[in-house]
């Protein structure tokens, strides 16, 4: 650990950062990473101009909160390190954290699923419970390159809207949240359902088409999935889950 950072932040960022690494950890347990080229970050409690984000070049089963970077919504590092960031995870992050006080924590990933559902023109199919619950929370983004263009984020933010889910079409999945948990649970959600859909598309055979009224039904009963705090049915299992098999993530 290195223990400069964790003596010259508050307790509160100490805990962020904790958690910050904590999701790191989960996406790469779930196979969910890309080696170093996706991004999850937290706004700094009390700071609402900064944001952690992690270290480009160390991998996400790795990652531990002394090594997280904090940054402004500019793309200043504001504390000391040896390492950089990754360009295009600073212009998404900053737009989505600038963009209102419940997106705490916003994940981005680069999935074999998630990139696929993305690729296709008819986005998230209600074919699945899981999508079903989760679509009503699900906006789209087109594609537009690599995120380096700062005028991008405008778009992210105005296709985003009051939503917590962002498909970017052709590129991949984005979710956010007032807490950690809330933004995991919600991409645990959009990651099931989109691996659900490419299963079943790859099946061969014809699909059940939900009855219209049935998928309004469920996706009106799965509006809790929108709420805050919904994390918590979860969060505290899957830390529980992490200390058991490598707690180095507090570090």
């Amino acid at each position: 650990m290195n223990k400069k950072i964790k003596e010259s932040v508050s307790e509160e960022e100490w805990n962020a950062r904790v958690e910050l690494a904590a999701l790191y950890r989960l996406v790469a347990l779930y196979g969910w990473d890309d080696l170093v080229f996706t991004h999850i970050s937290v706004r700094v409690p009390s700071e609402p101009e900064h944001f952690l984000l992690n270290p480009y070049g160390l991998l996400f089963d790795e990652i531990c909160a002394s090594d997280l970077v904090k940054i402004d919504l500019e793309g200043n590092k504001v504390s000391e390190t040896n390492y950089n960031v990754n360009a295009a995870g600073f212009t998404i992050h900053s737009a989505v954290h600038s963009s209102g006080s419940n997106n705490h924590a916003v994940i981005h990933t680069h999935s074999n699923d998630g990139v696929a559902v993305a690729a296709q023109e008819d986005g998230l199919m209600p074919i699945s419970q899981h999508a079903m619950v989760i679509r009503n929370d699900c906006a789209y983004h087109d594609y537009e390159g690599i995120a380096l263009n700062l005028d991008e984020r405008e778009r992210l933010i105005h296709d985003l809207g009051d939503k917590h889910c962002l498909i970017l079409k052709n590129h991949g999945l984005l979710t956010t949240g007032a807490t950690c948990g809330d933004a995991w649970l919600r991409l645990f959600f959009l990651e099931r359902a989109c691996s659900m859909q490419i299963k079943a598309l790859t099946g061969g055979l014809k699909l059940n088409q939900v009855p219209t009224d049935v998928v309004e039904l469920v996706t009106e009963q799965g509006q809790m999935a929108s709420d805050d705090g919904i994390g918590q049915l979860a969060w505290p299992g899957l830390l529980r889950k992490l200390d058991k098999i490598d707690p180095s993530y507090k570090n």
